[in-house]
């Protein structure tokens, strides 16, 4: 004991009079985000973990962990995982795995899903699902909820189930309160679900509980967002279209709640930087034409750049591919940012979230580190295992 009090007498102040104990720093806000460097807003990660040609889902994945220690190191603020079905070029039918891999090779980053779609799962098991990865990963796990499929009518028949494949979207907010009630425990006396427990959860005693956020790509989910104040994300990288009135409209329904006191709205950008505007384009054309192929029902891997510059569009496609080009933002350093900043201050964002689809997982994690380089932020080295 005494070597103790001597140590701790080395460590007073000249003069034997104890200062003040630092403040401590105030505990990050669970929604709210930082900017860094010069970025007008936080910028975050959404990965849909895209398989290309000639690639494997074991390779997306293992892109997907650089990708999120990258984000880490370099100050974006979250890295969302997307939840598809039966797209053989996306690997991200089950975000809630992916996310409990990423929290082992993070310990910063915020991680969520951009979203889970919520018609597909039952509320309980989404509770469990992250309330496990809230113990995993405390304080960094965000929920985020769409009320599409993800994925084509009969994908989502399979998922769901007989007698829920065409499930109506008023089923939604009721399905939603259902899982904020297992969230936090607190189903009212006489409800069926009342002695039934999520857990990891506050049955066991206090417990962290992720943020809900809704997702869209329509007023809907911007409507309801707002009516019952919580954070929105707008699906803006392919719903452009109605991105300002989806904004508006989450604004001026808003309603002050626990989790917000005002509107905090992020939108999914397409953004692809590359080392020169060409290379940008080649990449982004290859995404345009996996695109293509989805609508037309032909879904397969991303195609390579050498594909893409080589297929035969026709009028009718090359349009669709120009309008879908048109609406990343793609090309040096220089360009993509200079394009995020217009669109940050068109939409009034406070959070653009940034996925770039390309063949190649190299390109993606290129693309990243240009834009964190274009806005000065942070140059840490990502954590070492």
């Amino acid at each position: 004991m005494s070597d103790h009090g001597e140590a701790a007498r080395e460590d007073r102040p000249a003069g034997g009079a104890q200062g003040p104990e630092p403040a401590a720093a105030p505990a990050p806000h669970p929604v709210r985000g930082t900017a860094h460097g010069t970025a007008p807003v936080p910028l975050s990660v959404l990965d849909l973990v895209t398989v290309g040609s000639g690639s494997t889902a074991s390779a997306a994945l293992r892109t997907s962990v650089a990708l999120a220690r990258l984000a880490e190191a370099r100050g974006y603020q979250r890295h969302w995982v997307a939840e598809h079905h039966s797209m053989p070029g996306v690997a991200s039918s089950s975000p809630a795995v992916i996310l409990a891999h990423l929290a082992a090779h993070t310990s910063r980053i915020r991680l969520g899903s951009g979203g889970v779609m919520l018609p597909n799962h039952a509320p309980l098991a989404v509770a469990e699902q992250f309330g496990t990865l809230e113990a995993l990963a405390p304080g960094r796990i965000d929920l985020g909820l769409g009320r599409a499929p993800g994925t084509d009518g009969r994908t989502a028949a399979a998922l769901r189930g007989p007698g829920r494949a065409e499930e109506g979207h008023d089923e939604f907010p009721r399905r939603l309160a259902e899982l904020t009630r297992f969230l936090d425990d607190d189903f009212p006396d006489g409800h069926p679900y009342a002695r039934v427990h999520a857990v990891p959860g506050p049955v066991q005693g206090p417990a962290g509980r992720p943020p809900l956020w809704l997702l869209g790509s329509s007023g809907f989910s911007a409507r309801l967002a707002g009516e019952l104040g919580l954070p929105f994300a707008y699906a803006h990288h392919f719903s452009a279209a109605g991105t300002l009135p989806a904004l508006d409209l989450y604004r001026q329904t808003f309603r002050p709640s626990a989790a917000l006191d005002a509107p905090y709205a992020v939108i999914g950008v397409s953004a692809l930087a590359a080392d020169t505007a060409a290379g940008a384009r080649a990449q982004a054309l290859t995404g345009a034409l996996s695109m293509l192929r989805l609508r037309a029902g032909r879904p397969g891997l991303i195609p390579t750049p050498e594909e893409a510059a080589a297929y035969p569009f026709s009028p009718l496609e090359r349009e669709f591919a120009d309008g879908w080009l048109a609406n990343v933002v793609h090309g040096t350093p220089d360009e993509v940012r200079a394009g995020l900043d217009a669109l940050a201050a068109r939409t009034g964002a406070d959070e653009l979230m940034l996925t770039a689809n390309a063949h190649d997982g190299a390109a993606r994690l290129r693309s990243y580190e240009l834009v964190a380089d274009a806005y000065g932020m942070p140059e840490g080295e990502p954590r070492a295992d």
